[in-house]
């Protein structure tokens, strides 16, 4: 471990290894399999580019995100790492020149896409090179029961097996449960595996979830967004349409605002890719197209136009800010509208042709899982970091020494999760913790709601359990005599208000709304429980408030990326961490690399705060090593020995 530490200061600037790095780099240096399950921004990809280094031979990275590639390789080779990649944006001719090279021992890892494991030319390359070690990034796309389920991952275990010597495989993901986990063991066939799981938390990225109608939405935007005029963020969107609305809208505003989805040409999704991470284009709008990999460090919010169908796709989507570690905030805004859309998308999904119809509809049926889940944590009352880490089943009352630690041959996965031991007063850090809403009491209504259910036998839709509940006397409910049943006009209150209750029960279990046309509310798994005594249920009723107190110097007269701990400690002079910021992007632009690559704004503010003045203390800045200060130091020395000079 000693040459694999003294790759990680002098290739890194870094002096230790995050919490779930260490463990894995020894296992694979050990010659184990891993499966690493670290949250974004962790630094997952230390565990293979660390071993890369060290160990004889070449490292295969497998990785979807071939529009990334490019980036991924100059950020391994501002290290000093011997970086390529292979995959269809390069010619024949490209391609062969790195085979070529790479065969020669002239690469310390390459990545390929899942789908170029399926190429003989490629199969017979790597059975006669020596390889180190396959990396499997976003391994949680092998496992059908999770988002992002990806048919090609299913090929990837049966490339491994295929090699005339089987080398040490690590499987990385930011988001898994249990039951993916199991699948990445089972599917990629890791034998022997050390799992290192350093948690889901994200102590840095503020939650929030509001309801708001659509009509709403884009003045909420606006208010947010105008808060934060000098930072860059990402918002989501469930559909094309929504994208280009929202994208138009800011432009008009003038904020400086680009778009991603998959109805643009790929030239203009790459161009417009660029001009987000080069800091052009502070603001990118996007769909689910805009996701996994996206590696920009100083994005300080990701706002959800639309609800995820999922946890797993939330959580990965949210996750893109904040990964310097800096304060950030994800902030959810969902309407009745977005459930509909979930369940439409669905339902109308062609499924893929390597599935049997069986298949298609357990995965259908697993994403329908995951969207009572994800109402669930727009519905939910209690703390929002809470609520994600009890989805993944983690305990976050766990000490910090005991994270990061490996795992005998992944025995911790055959068992269950058990209880989550959160203290009771919540993070403090999110909307619902904050008391940006009222919690109501509507026991009395969702037993009402439970009884209307089971009395029409499943037979009907949210909309007619509503009309009978309250009393319609529309000619559907009076032809069908359902003004005849026991629980017709039994409930005094809204039909927004009934309809959220319904949405509540089928999140909890106790309802289940089926699939097809025209879903049906039915009773749930659970449905015996809320007929109990210690049964109660409560909903939302949002206050008006102001938005939250942001750290002083935040808002629209700050410098673009000056949020951060740093910052409003005083540590770190906005002033000089601007000039600083200034000299970033130009370097990167004579490089033609994103600002980030160059260093990140953490580095920068410790830089401010350390305000180093030789080689060596340059050295001791966080996220400097060797080759960061050949190829920087003498620029960003000056630029610090001149701001000294002028105070």
């Amino acid at each position: 471990m000693e040459q694999a530490r003294a790759v990680l200061a002098s290739r890194f600037g870094y002096d230790a290894f995050r919490p779930g790095q260490e463990a894995g780099v020894s296992a694979l240096l050990a010659g184990r399999d891993v499966l690493a399950v670290m949250p974004t921004g962790a630094g997952k990809s230390v565990c293979y580019q660390v071993p890369a280094v060290v160990m004889e031979g070449m490292a295969l990275v497998v990785s979807p995100l071939v529009s990334l590639m490019a980036d991924q390789v100059r950020a391994v080779q501002e290290t000093g790492i011997r970086g390529a990649y292979l995959n269809s944006t390069l010619t024949p001719g490209q391609q062969a020149e790195v085979l070529r090279r790479a065969a020669g021992g002239a690469y310390d890892l390459m990545y390929v896409a899942p789908e170029r494991l399926a190429d003989p030319r490629f199969a017979e390359f790597a059975r006669t090179t020596q390889l180190a070690l396959v990396a499997v990034d976003e391994a949680h796309c092998v496992s059908q029961w999770g988002q992002d389920f990806r048919p090609s991952y299913l090929s990837i275990g049966q490339f491994i097996a295929s090699l005339p010597v089987r080398p040490p495989v690590a499987a990385l993901t930011a988001t898994a449960t249990d039951l993916v986990r199991r699948d990445i063991v089972r599917l990629l066939g890791l034998q022997d595996a050390a799992c290192t799981v350093t948690g889901f938390d994200r102590p840095n990225l503020r939650f929030a979830v509001e309801r708001r109608e659509p009509k709403q939405k884009l003045a909420r935007l606006d208010e947010f967004i105008d808060e934060r005029r000098a930072e860059s963020g990402i918002v989501y969107c469930a559909k094309r349409a929504t994208v280009e609305e929202v994208c138009d809208h800011l432009r008009e505003r003038g904020i400086a605002a680009t778009r991603y989805h998959a109805g643009l040409l790929a030239d203009e999704r790459e161009r417009n890719q660029r001009a987000f991470v080069n800091d052009e284009a502070p603001v990118m709008v996007a769909t689910n197209a805009f996701g996994m990999g996206i590696d920009k460090s100083n994005v300080r919010y990701v706002v959800h136009h639309n609800m995820p169908g999922s946890i797993e796709a939330y959580y990965q989507e949210a996750g893109r800010a904040g990964r310097d570690g800096e304060p950030s905030t994800c902030m959810l805004l969902w309407s009745d509208g977005d459930v509909s859309t979930c369940r439409f998308f669905i339902e109308q999904e062609s499924g893929n042709e390597e599935l049997t119809p069986e298949e298609a509809d357990a995965v259908r049926a697993s994403r329908r899982r995951l969207l009572e889940a994800m109402v669930g944590y727009c519905h939910t009352t209690g703390c929002l970091r809470r609520y994600i880490l009890k989805y993944f089943g983690e305990d976050e009352m766990a000490p910090a020494e005991a994270r990061g630690r490996v795992q005998e041959a992944c025995v911790a996965l055959d068992e269950p999760s058990g209880g989550v031991g959160t203290p009771a007063d919540g993070c403090n850090n999110c909307s619902n913790c904050e008391g940006t809403f009222d919690a109501v009491d509507v026991t009395d209504t969702a037993r009402a709601v439970m009884r209307c259910v089971q009395e029409l036998r499943g037979r009907f839709g949210k909309g007619l359990v509503v009309d009978v509940l309250r009393g319609s006397k529309s000619a559907k409910v009076l032809d069908l005599h359902l003004d005849e049943a026991a629980s017709y006009d039994t409930v005094d209150a809204s039909a927004a208000q009934v309809k959220e209750v319904i949405e509540l029960l089928a999140a909890g279990g106790y309802l289940v709304i089926t699939e097809g046309t025209y879903p049906t509310v039915g009773l749930g798994p659970r449905a015996r429980e809320a007929a109990g005594e210690g049964f109660s249920l409560t909903m939302k009723k949002v206050v008006r408030k102001a938005d939250r107190v942001r750290s002083a110097g935040a808002g629209a007269g700050r410098a673009f990326g000056a949020s951060g701990t740093a910052a409003a400690s005083g540590e770190a002079d906005p002033e000089l961490f601007e000039r600083l910021r200034t000299l970033r992007k130009r370097l990167a632009d004579e490089a033609e690399v994103p600002p980030y690559i160059v260093f990140s704004d953490a580095t920068l503010r410790d830089m401010c705060a350390k305000r180093p003045a030789t080689d060596d203390e340059f050295l001791d800045v966080s996220g400097v090593g060797a080759t960061k200060l050949a190829r920087y130091g003498e620029a960003f020395l000056a630029e610090l020995a001149a701001w000294g000079q002028e105070g």
